[in-house]
């Protein structure tokens, strides 16, 4: 079911289980145009959405020489649900012992769908670009270390998100998941599949409880793709991943007090917690709501930098990283939240928002990241003709970020003592079994 909820409601269609529809732009004149092609996963935390939002209207990319594809995936409950009985039919109907990942199964189906169709709106099916934002990119990170992705795609992008979500965690076993789903099949008052399958659609929807997210199924994920990255067994393509300097601001509900942040780092961090409170300090409410700021936007990028040393150090297919640092014109009304999360998404599909005014600022950094995307699905290299130079990430070097802001340039990303702290937490937290 595709459902919509909150602000972004109103752009969307109302929640149908007739969801699994897909849009395509093109401005080929023939089959034999055979241009790239984008394939847009789109975000809302997986129980929000729909590929049909204006804000992924992919006109201008198209008439930048691209075939653009939008879709609709199955959220919440009925795109994650996983749960013993339904592992058992994948195992007498498929021959799989799993369950809970129907959005990622979405995703194959629209992408062997484009493989089959795609050339006759003048795309290439032998050039594919996968992207998406926030949940949609996290389902990307996942079709990039799928055994069920390989063919189906050449290339990946990924903005705000990768496969351990928005912060450094384990993923979730399709044990786990499962003893979610029975609780959730209890509070229905169900006591098996049959009877939860009785309820309407509209009702499990109301009613269902996340977190939902992608499952360590042992079938469309084999493994948690922490091991899948760092052994390098993920799909040979080409990436292109980044985050946003202010991507907090779009979920904080306000600033935590000194005593919870400092609570929630002992928690969390433990032994390393002093060294986090250094880098994160917080001897009052103001610096501690600076800093859960701070440590958001520094996590989220370490997941995206961490990605593109993983893809580059695997020495098959190249990786492009940026750090988007523009902040947008708000709405009339509306306070500025900086660069957020999601705040690049209008500058990519070269797509401003009906409700507010561009600078001359904004329309270059529009034309500047759409020709990026547009150059890296066609190649496999974001750069091109009269662009800043853009530069491969490479794992031994290091080599530095494009900064996509104001002036766009390669330049300095997420301070590398930030860094460090995470690649230290990761390591212990790996290293304690995955």
């Amino acid at each position: 079911m595709q459902q919509t909820r909150g602000p972004a409601a109103a752009q969307g269609p109302a929640p149908s289980e007739d969801c699994l529809y897909l849009n395509v732009w093109t401005s080929a004149k023939s089959a034999g145009d055979r241009r790239p092609v984008i394939v847009w996963t789109y975000g809302g935390a997986f129980t929000g959405g729909a590929g049909s939002f204006p804000m992924y209207n992919g006109e201008a990319l198209a008439k930048k020489g691209v075939v653009v594809v939008t879709y609709n995936y199955r959220l919440g409950i009925f795109g994650f649900l996983a749960h013993p009985e339904l592992t058992k039919e994948s195992t007498k109907e498929y021959g799989h012992n799993a369950s809970g990942n129907y959005a990622m199964m979405d995703m194959a189906t629209v992408l062997r769908w484009v493989q089959k169709n795609i050339a006759n709106f003048g795309g290439d099916p032998k050039r594919v670009t996968i992207d998406g934002e926030s949940a949609g990119a996290m389902l990307v990170s996942a079709m990039v270390g799928s055994p069920v992705g390989k063919g189906l795609f050449q290339r990946a992008i990924a903005q705000s998100g990768a496969w351990m979500g928005i912060s450094i965690n384990h993923m979730t076993t399709l044990a786990q998941a499962e003893e979610a789903g029975q609780k959730q099949a209890q509070a229905e008052g169900a006591t098996s599949i049959a009877e939860l399958r009785a309820k309407p659609a509209d009702q499990l929807l109301k009613n269902s409880r996340g977190p939902f997210g992608i499952v360590v199924d042992g079938w469309y994920v084999p493994e948690d793709l922490s091991l899948t990255y760092a052994h390098h067994k993920e799909n040979d393509v080409d990436i292109l991943v980044g985050s946003n300097r202010d991507e907090g601001t779009f979920f904080s509900r306000g600033p935590s007090s000194a005593e919870q942040f400092s609570g929630t780092a002992k928690r969390r961090f433990s032994d390393m917690s002093d060294a986090y409170m250094k880098l994160y300090p917080a001897s009052s409410d103001a610096e501690a709501g600076t800093s859960q700021l701070a440590s958001f936007r520094d996590e989220m990028g370490w997941h995206m930098r961490t990605w593109a040393q993983l893809q580059s150090a695997r020495g098959k297919g190249k990786a492009y990283l940026y750090y988007f640092t523009h902040v947008p014109p708000s709405a009339p009304g509306q306070p500025s939240r900086g660069a957020t999360h999601t705040a690049d998404l209008a500058f990519m599909f070269d797509n401003p928002p009906s409700n507010v005014t561009w600078t001359d600022t904004d329309r270059q950094l529009a034309e500047t990241m759409s020709s990026y995307w547009v150059n890296f699905a066609a190649t496999g290299d974001p750069n091109g003709k009269g662009l800043p130079e853009w530069p491969a990430y490479k794992a031994k070097t290091g080599d530095k970020t494009m900064v996509l802001g104001d002036t766009v340039m390669a330049g300095p990303g997420i301070d590398p003592a930030m860094l460090a702290f995470y690649d230290s937490y990761y390591t212990k937290m790996t290293s304690s079994g995955i």
